[in-house]
């Protein structure tokens, strides 16, 4: 098992630094510095609670799924960090570029991942069209966290899955309390 393993992280060490390699790329450093913002706390809060404001009465529902699907999924997110104390790559690995003043809590899963999809799973499974353009959002917030030096791919992937699968849970709750009135 643990060969698995140690070529799991090869391959993921190896698809971090191919996506790391480009951070002196002018176009690309102001696009991910940037997009990576998106999954942060305060746009992701700021996101929740103004569509709680401004969404219609008919979509208040989906708004609170969301709401409710991000602040849920920091809880997993804070446990996990502690239960297994993954160093950001920054840290392990040599020669890797990464922005002044860089997070130095642990790696996995990542929370800025987590929050983007935990935030747009809810509005993507009422309004399927939607996921053109939020699903490439929430990738894009993902690579940027590997762009930055910040998580490995499967800090990444984690937080794809525990953002959706939390949003997934909430959307169908919160939808079935307001569909039975």
């Amino acid at each position: 098992m643990s060969r698995l393993l140690f070529s799991i992280h090869q391959f993921e060490c190896k698809v971090f630094r191919e996506v790391n390699r480009h951070f002196d790329k002018r176009l690309l450093n102001g696009f991910f510095r940037n997009i990576t913002h998106l999954g942060g706390a305060t746009v992701t809060i700021t996101v929740t609670l103004l569509l709680l404001f401004i969404l219609p009465i008919t979509l208040k529902w989906v708004g609170l799924a969301s709401t409710l699907t991000l602040a849920l999924s920091h809880v997993p997110v804070h446990f996990v960090k502690k239960l297994y104390p993954r160093q950001r790559p920054y840290k392990k690995l040599d020669m890797i570029r990464i922005p002044a003043n860089p997070l130095q809590d642990h790696s996995f899963p990542s929370g800025h991942t987590t929050a983007i999809f935990s935030v747009i799973t809810p509005f993507v499974l009422y309004a399927p069209m939607l996921a053109f353009g939020l699903i490439p959002l929430g990738i894009c917030v993902g690579i940027s966290r590997m762009y930055l030096g910040l998580h490995y791919p499967t800090d990444v992937i984690a937080g794809v899955v525990l953002g959706s699968s939390i949003g997934t849970v909430c959307f169908y709750f919160v939808n079935s309390i307001f569909m039975s009135f």
